[in-house]
């Protein structure tokens, strides 16, 4: 009989709490340069909280590293988009074009379509890099995974995908979900043994009935609204619409982990099970959102009380140096708020939304043919590369 291993999440909200409000502290008075540090010590955190049978993963990634990967796409960033910049100008195109005329309205609009064109592929390769990265850095049993070094591979497969799901209008979305992942986890190592990635796109086809649904609903608001002219039954489809769409997105990620899970095997003997549920995401973060909404207007609430309190102090009718203090005092108590308030959110965000959904994804993955685990040896380790650089400078790395 094949061994199994549950996954298990035992992290601790007041932990992760503190953790997140001490890092985001430190980014905020090192004017954002300790973020490196702080997502590599939360990372460590979830990491570490994470675990298959007995045993917990490792995440051995720096923050210097981090750091010092984004300086360097920073560099390389800043040559390839004034090359792009300096072509634009050459065809006498500009993002700064004169756009008081129809002739600058057109050469500008051109040149921002220009420029996000161009800055694709780069997204497109930070993607694969920043999960080669923590690939790279992540350790189980000892062992350390890896991924194979073809980010420009990923690169033009992601954009022919992506072109042919525009040209279909969404139809080919399974089948670019599964040949991208397909490729990243082919690429895929632990230890000496590799991951496959098997399966058909068409079975994702049902996953996106909700999405489906989502559209009928709105293509439906469209019809009585230009019909039957009765616009409040339009505007209440278009929400339901709207909102049915927003779960039917989750439920096709949800499926898609599912499926993509049950259809992976390691080194030919290993398999993997999932069985997270979309609607109990969607709880989570409804039930995590109306909680931070909340604990924000009951902290609104307070605030305005205090500066009622001070304001009903002062005599406006007979202004003195004490309404500078107040005044002053005011003012620094409300950006105070303001920026403790924000971090606030960031750490209730994390413990009430985050948090509880990597633990419900973890409790419900399991691991077969464990048996088959101990014949695996070690790999030698992956360099750092630009260490998530390129997902930090093009603002595409803020997920843990």
């Amino acid at each position: 009989m094949s061994e199994q291993l549950i996954g298990r999440y035992h992290g601790d909200k007041k932990t992760l709490f503190w953790l997140v409000m001490k890092t985001s502290f430190l980014t905020l008075i090192t004017l954002g340069i300790y973020r490196f540090w702080a997502k590599t010590r939360i990372r460590k955190y979830l990491w570490s909280g994470t675990a298959a049978g007995q045993d917990s993963f490792e995440y051995t990634g720096t923050g210097l590293e981090k750091f010092l990967g984004f300086l360097a796409a920073i560099v390389v960033l800043a040559i390839y988009l004034g090359i792009v910049q300096m072509i634009l100008l050459f065809f006498g195109l500009s993002l700064m074009a004169d756009a008081t005329t129809t002739a600058g309205q057109i050469a500008q609009i051109v040149s921002i379509y220009i420029s996000f064109f161009a800055v694709m592929p780069l997204i497109l390769f930070a993607q694969y890099r920043a999960r080669r990265y923590k690939m790279a850095r992540t350790r189980w049993r000892g062992i350390r995974f890896g991924m194979d070094s073809a980010a420009w591979g990923f690169v033009w497969r992601a954009i022919a995908h992506s072109f042919l799901t525009i040209i279909t209008l969404g139809l080919m979305v399974p089948r670019q979900t599964f040949y991208l992942e397909k490729y990243m986890a082919d690429r895929t190592w632990f230890g000496d043994a590799q991951f496959v990635q098997n399966g058909r796109w068409q079975s994702l086809y049902p996953g996106l009935k909700h999405i489906g649904l989502g559209f009928l609903i709105l293509i439906g608001a469209g019809v009585v609204a230009a019909t039957l002219e009765a616009f409040r039954v339009a505007f209440f489809l278009g929400v339901v619409g709207y909102i049915w769409l927003i779960f039917g997105s989750v439920y096709y990620r949800i499926f898609a982990l599912n499926y993509l899970t049950d259809n992976k095997l390691l080194n030919g003997q290993i398999g993997f099970y999932s069985d997270a549920q979309a609607g109990k995401v969607v709880g989570i973060t409804i039930k995590g959102t109306l909680l931070i909404a909340l604990v924000g207007a009951v902290i609104g609430l307070v605030f305005t009380g205090v500066s009622a309190a001070l304001l009903t102090s002062v005599d406006f009718q007979n202004p003195s140096d004490l309404m500078g203090v107040v005044g002053g005092a005011l003012g620094i108590i409300g950006f105070v708020a303001y920026i403790g308030f924000l971090l606030l959110l960031s750490a209730l965000s994390f413990i009430w939304i985050t948090q509880p959904i990597i633990a419900h994804v973890v409790d419900n993955i399991v691991l077969s043919g464990a048996e088959h685990l101990d014949a695996i040896h070690q790999r030698s380790a992956d360099a750092g590369a630009d260490a998530d650089g390129f997902a930090d400078a093009l603002d595409i790395g803020g997920a843990i």
